[in-house]
């Protein structure tokens, strides 16, 4: 009988330590920026034409929020915020889409992504052959 009074005490307490600071976080003070309960994820996206991103021309940047909604100055949030999603925020695992046919022209493109995915630093770097095989690979995400 004592074991169980521990472990109910204890759990008691582990739930107080744990939930405790959450039962406020809902109600803001006066003044203050609300708490979210969704883990942040604010990026910005850029392309451009080089070989890398510390000597490419660069020609546009978006910004993409995904939590608590898909927003931002991204053509398509949603669709890229969902992108995202499926990949888990792995870039790495980008891949062609299939039946889509590229030439092979060398005209460098490189994409970057910096930023915060669901409470993690992200930092992604690729340059593609062409702009042709960026759009093949990047779907929504790199279509601005």
């Amino acid at each position: 009988m004592r074991n169980t009074a521990r472990w109910a005490a204890a759990l008691g307490l582990t739930a107080a330590a744990v939930c405790g600071p959450l039962t406020g976080a809902a109600v803001a003070a006066p003044g203050a920026a609300p708490s979210s309960l969704y883990a942040p994820s604010a990026l910005v996206l850029t392309t451009g034409h080089g070989d890398d991103a510390a000597t490419a021309t660069p020609e546009r940047a978006v910004t993409l929020s995904c939590a608590p909604t898909a927003s931002g100055t991204h053509p398509a949030p949603a669709e890229a915020c969902a992108e995202l999603r499926g990949l888990d925020g792995d870039l790495d695992a980008l891949k062609p889409a299939d039946g889509v046919m590229c030439t092979k022209e060398y005209n460098p493109v490189v994409v970057t992504l910096q930023g915060v995915w669901q409470g993690q630093r992200l930092s992604y770097e690729h340059t593609f052959d062409n702009a042709c095989m960026r759009d093949a690979v990047g779907g929504s995400l790199f279509a601005f």
